[in-house]
């Protein structure tokens, strides 16, 4: 099944999700190497496929590669990093695999650097393996586990049977690790009440039933979201519409910054509500009679529920605030906006550090508190 998708070239909706995969790890890669408290880093690729399409765009392990490279070239110019590990695995596609990248080492050195070897390349190991067999090995446990690792970890399943509750919550129990998986929603939908299917999800708790289909894979990434029972574990999602169908990706994170960074890519794709490229808000659209006349649905949808709950005394700090948009899966700034109309309005006071309304690197901002007159 790999071996098809590769043979002929990406298609557009293909060519959205390994720009998403190559914006977040643009974002996510200086944070690490920049972590005195992190030793190393370690990027997984588990379902890699042949690196590249049947036309030589680079498929995930190049694009990755491409960006641990840094801006400029950044990274590879100081001659000294953190150690940076790739473990990349394709059960159909390994030989494939590994001369393109190979390959790639080798044009990369040539072209920019006139070295034999690359930076990276001793760190680059290329596997075969069956993905349940690898991920229950006891040196994957050991490196998830790991609290001075930090791990980004990428799930390009063919459909949806690899990324199960165990795998999801396996991921989303382990320290420093961020990680994106890819799940085929109109599928699941399509077959919900087979064996097959509720052998990997529980679908009973999804119900497909009144909603359209750009915002079925939201009712998937709920259901993920609900297998997790922790305060600081941060989930996102963006839907790919493809053909008549519908896709997506599904991202975690047990971090405050790993959720800013995962919004910021996904609204800089959709400027309307961060979450899908088939306008699943019904926004009016560039070169319509009313486009730029109404705001974004979602954001005043958001707005509408934080103003409601800091009026109600549901959110007292700025803190909670901050992070109950992120849930909403807004960036954090529309919390911001709501706060300043609102003293606007002279419906609120802040009481505490108010000199600064901050949105962004949440772990760094002063708390105040927010009462209600």
């Amino acid at each position: 099944m790999t071996e098809k998708l590769h043979s002929k070239p990406f298609d557009e909706g293909t060519r959205l999700k390994l720009n998403i995969f190559r914006k977040c790890f643009r974002e996510w890669l200086p944070v690490f190497i920049h972590n005195p408290k992190i030793d190393k880093i370690f990027v997984y690729d588990f379902f890699a496929g042949p690196g590249r399409d049947s036309e030589g765009m680079p498929g995930s392990p190049l694009i990755l590669l491409e960006e641990a490279r840094g801006a400029d070239l950044q990274y590879c110019k100081t001659g000294k990093i953190k150690d940076v590990i790739f473990g990349f695995n394709d059960k159909n596609e390994s030989e494939m695999l590994k001369q393109n990248i190979a390959a790639y080492f080798n044009q990369c050195c040539q072209r920019n650097c006139k070295k034999k070897e690359c930076l990276y390349e001793k760190k680059c190991h290329c596997a075969n393996l069956d993905f349940k067999s690898l991920f229950a090995s006891e040196n994957l446990k050991k490196i998830l586990a790991n609290k001075s690792f930090a791990k980004f970890i990428l799930l390009d399943q063919y459909g949806f049977s690899q990324v199960d509750e165990e795998v999801f919550k396996k991921l989303a129990g382990s320290p420093m690790t961020d990680f994106i998986f890819f799940i085929a929603s109109s599928f699941v939908d399509r077959f919900k009440d087979h064996e097959y299917t509720r052998k990997y999800l529980d679908t009973e708790k999804i119900d497909f039933s009144s909603v359209k289909s750009v915002q079925r894979h939201g009712l998937i990434a709920d259901y993920f979201a609900s297998l997790v029972n922790k305060p600081e574990f941060y989930l996102h999602h963006f839907t790919i519409k493809k053909g008549s169908n519908h896709y997506g990706l599904i991202f975690g994170t047990n971090h405050t910054y790993g959720m800013e960074k995962f919004l910021k890519v996904c609204w800089e794709e959709d400027t309307f509500a961060g979450e899908s490229n088939d306008n699943k808000w019904g926004d009016e659209q560039e070169g319509s009679l009313f486009f730029g006349i109404e705001p974004p649905k979602k954001i005043e949808a958001v707005k509408a529920d934080l103003r409601e709950m800091i009026l109600q005394g549901k959110i007292d700090n700025n803190i909670d605030g901050l992070k109950t948009a992120m849930r909403k899966r807004c960036r954090p700034k529309v919390f911001v906006e709501v706060v300043r109309q609102l003293e606007k309005e002279k419906k609120i006071e802040r009481i505490g550090e108010t000199v600064n309304n901050r949105a962004e690197r949440i772990h760094e901002i002063p708390e105040y508190k927010i009462r209600p007159l």
